[in-house]
């Protein structure tokens, strides 16, 4: 059985019914907007784009705007939305080349049928398709929100590649990362929806709070697995000399792991071994138990001047969140 995860059809439900209507718009211009590019380009984009995910992120833009929109507001929103899915799935196949991988979501990466060059040049496209939609609503705030979190998702992966192998990270070191990589798109999304409606920006950090409890709990189903639940082998940062905190909390608790040295871990069955012995740590519950702490703080400093329907829906998202360990 697959972990519990963000009910969609319930945050719709809680959200409105002008919140399906602004989903649908979304998944229409996302659906289009890479034709121009023509073929080969428009093939490996839009494939991408059509694997899917749940869309957490435009759907954070399109509740953190507050409630309907209409006119121009409402065209605005829209391409805010459709401007953080992008980015982060430029993200996407960026990270499939620097990882070799050849599944995402099922389906095969555009590394794995196209190349390295090809994957590239496509997450490069999706990058400036990205800031190209989202200049159309003329707003140079919406710009910086979308272009500082580009740069931090830039900076987290050079982080990660210079941690790689190091056993010896701190939390705080990790949780830096994880903000850099992950979070900080999360709050882009927030603040996107927010002045795209014309709302001075107050959700930030609520998405940045779940999305570092995201990736937490991210890392901790890639110890606990199991396979048919994640899509891929347990242990598989670990053979990627990512070191994430359920190692970095492990290690405090077990002196085998304390000396363990990463690199050794050469394939699928001694990273399975090394996953037994951080579970028996305890490690896992206090990954999580960081991970939930986060989301409560998060469901706990959403603003007082929201709509119930606004505050169900997000409520219902950071539950989602909060569930992908379960």
């Amino acid at each position: 059985m697959k972990p519990a995860a963000t009910d969609i059809a319930a945050v719709m439900d809680a959200g409105g019914p002008h919140l399906g209507v602004l989903m649908a718009r979304v998944e229409d211009r996302l659906r289009t907007i890479a034709e121009p590019a023509g073929l080969p380009l428009s093939e490996w984009a839009g494939g991408t784009i059509a694997a899917g995910g749940k869309r957490l992120r435009p759907l954070l833009s399109l509740l953190a705007a507050g409630g309907p929109t209409t006119g121009e507001e409402q065209d605005a929103l829209v391409r805010a939305g459709v401007a953080v899915e992008l980015l982060h799935v430029a993200t996407l196949v960026h990270d499939d080349v620097l990882d070799a991988a050849t599944l995402r979501r099922g389906a095969p990466t555009v590394w794995a049928v196209a190349g390295r060059s090809a994957a590239t040049t496509t997450g490069d496209f999706l990058f400036a398709t990205a800031f190209a939609e989202l200049a159309r609503n003329d707003d140079p705030d919406q710009v910086k929100a979308l272009s500082a979190a580009s740069s931090g998702l830039a900076r987290g992966e050079l982080l990660q590649r210079a941690d790689a192998w190091d056993a010896s990270i701190t939390v705080e070191r990790y949780l830096e990362r994880c903000e850099l990589k992950t979070a900080r798109l999360f709050a882009a999304a927030c603040e996107l929806g927010e002045l795209a409606a014309g709302r001075s920006p107050a959700l930030a950090s609520f998405g940045l709070r779940i999305g570092l409890a995201f990736q937490v709990l991210d890392d901790v189903l890639d110890v606990s697995g199991p396979t048919e639940a994640t899509g891929k082998h347990r242990g598989t940062d670990l053979l990627d000399g990512t070191i994430t905190l359920p190692l970095v909390l492990a290690r405090r608790a077990d002196a085998e792991l304390a000396a363990l040295d990463p690199r050794s871990v050469v394939d699928s069955e001694a990273a399975e071994r090394v996953c037994d012995m951080i579970a028996r740590t305890g490690a896992l519950e206090e990954a999580r138990d960081y991970a939930l702490a986060l989301v409560a703080d998060a469901k706990a400093e959403l603003p007082a001047r929201l709509e119930p329907s606004t505050r169900a829906a997000l409520e219902l998202i950071a539950d989602g969140v909060a569930n992908r360990g379960a």
